[in-house]
């Protein structure tokens, strides 16, 4: 009860992009790099601004079917998985178990990992599987020789991917497998009239321009399994038509969220080992070294920005990020009335993968494996304002999104180049973004605002070399690690 201090939100707007991308560039990488701030500066003019060309998968609200029946007692939502031996497959495959009355695992795809492919098939005996490579099926065939009951339909490549996409007996498809790969599957599953329980952030942040309309067209629900989107989505449920009016988006803050943006400068010219070291070291997490890289630099939030607003169709002026270090409340939402919606749990990936799958259901999960939130061991929730000079990620997304088209997925594709180089100690912490930058001011010429998926795959594949050659040239030799 009681007023409340508002939060101070980063509210990235079209004044403030053109000041503080010439600010942290300028800053950051060195005197001369205050001419690259051009690199960003055509996106954010107002006439470059293309946020409304191409709809919005639930435009500011869900509406809930009252006529689904709900599972169990005999209905079972039938499943297709891509990349079954990935994190993400992992851990729906655990779901399905766990609810054998109200999943079904129809279909799988999976790359190079048959020893795990295989006790899968055993364990879900699935219709249909794919793998990667054709050369391997035989092996694989001769691993599952012993199950029980009927060995499925073995398929493989891009094609076989399809196929299990888009199963004729499937209601749902689980994109789990990584990059721009996973958009001809997703198309497929679309085309088919499949909901898309999304897991690949390539579908909407590369293929936004392309998947949106199309899903809009097929009547296919997007259903997001990453924890910030599923919070806004589980938020939305049932608001009435121009209820939302803001998103805010929660970041843990990840590895840099408590050193100063001049400590940083400073380990740059004289401590660069230290930014290596500590841009790979989650203050909260164990993960992956491009994922926790990603967190360091804030660019999965600047990911973020851009997927919510395909997802949700809210304009960025009206899209925040905040700081938000405990990562209990996985996002919020603002209603015209000025009420905020938050969606809190421990940090835990299986809930949005489960509320894909079961939407618009909510299935009881037991309390021994998926622990009840307890208010007061989770002690205080704190927040704060990210500083886009440390953070300039979260400029360059908002000015990729509002330009739209090939942008976006050049921003993402670029951004994995050069944090893969970074990672190889190649190039140096600042120059992660210096890269993005230039990548992005040399596709200005080249945009395409309503591409094609092979425009947008060429795109991708174009970014990541051009950051490539850029780094071999020469051109980042101011930071680079030692």
């Amino acid at each position: 009860g009681g007023p409340q201090r508002p939060l101070h939100l980063a509210r990235v707007t079209m004044a403030a992009l053109s000041s503080t991308v010439s600010i942290s560039s300028a800053k950051a990488l060195a005197p001369k790099a205050a001419k690259r701030a051009v690199a960003v500066k055509a996106a954010a003019r107002a006439d470059s601004n293309n946020e409304s060309r191409y709809g919005a998968c639930w435009p500011g609200r869900a509406e809930v079917p009252s006529d689904v029946p709900a599972l169990g007692n005999g209905n079972v939502k039938k499943i297709s998985l891509l990349g079954s031996t990935g994190s993400i497959g992992t851990q729906t495959l655990d779901i399905a178990e766990e609810n054998p009355d109200k999943f079904e695992i129809v279909a799988l795809s999976a790359g190079k990992n048959l020893d795990v492919l295989a006790e899968q098939i055993k364990k879900f005996k699935p219709k249909m599987v794919s793998i990667s490579d054709g050369a391997d099926l035989e092996k694989l065939r001769e691993m599952i020789k012993d199950m029980d009951g009927p060995a499925p339909e073995l398929l493989y490549g891009e094609e076989g991917m399809i196929e299990v996409a888009r199963h004729k007996d499937v209601d749902s498809t689980v994109t789990g497998i990584v990059g721009c790969a996973g958009l001809p599957p997703t198309v497929a599953a679309i085309e088919a009239g499949k909901n898309i329980c999304l897991a690949n952030k390539e579908t909407l942040i590369a293929g936004g321009p392309a998947i949106v309309p199309l899903a809009v067209k097929h009547g296919v629900k997007i259903l997001p399994a990453d924890s910030e989107h599923s919070a806004i989505f589980q938020c939305i449920q049932g608001l009435p038509e121009n209820a939302l009016r803001r998103i805010i988006l929660t970041a843990s803050g990840g590895a840099f969220r408590d050193v100063p943006y001049e400590e940083m400068l400073r380990c740059a010219k004289e401590d660069p080992a230290f930014l290596q070291k500590k841009a790979t070291t989650h203050p909260n997490w164990d993960m992956g070294a491009k994922i926790t890289c990603d967190s360091a630099t804030l660019m999965n939030k600047a990911l973020e920005v851009i997927e919510a607003h395909y997802l949700y169709g809210t304009s960025y002026d009206n899209i925040d990020v905040v700081i938000h270090p405990q990562s209990i409340i996985h996002s919020m939402v603002e209603t015209a009335d000025s009420s905020v919606l938050a969606q809190l749990g421990w940090p835990d990936m299986r809930l949005p993968i489960l509320y894909t799958m079961s939407w618009p259901e909510r299935v009881e999960c037991s309390e021994v494996t998926w622990p009840r939130l307890d208010f007061v061991k989770m002690g205080d929730l704190t927040f704060r304002e990210p500083d886009v000079e440390k953070y300039p990620s979260l400029t360059m997304g908002y000015a990729a999104g509002r330009t739209g088209g090939t942008m976006t997925g050049v921003f993402s594709a670029a951004n994995e180049q050069a944090v893969a180089m970074f990672l190889d100690k190649k190039i140096g912490y600042f120059d992660i973004y210096k890269t993005i930058e230039m990548a992005m001011e040399a596709h200005k010429n080249d945009l395409i605002l309503d591409p094609t998926l092979d425009d947008i795959v060429a795109s991708d594949l174009w970014a990541r070399a051009h950051v490539k050659d850029l780094v071999e040239s020469g051109a980042c030799k101011e930071l680079v690690a030692v």
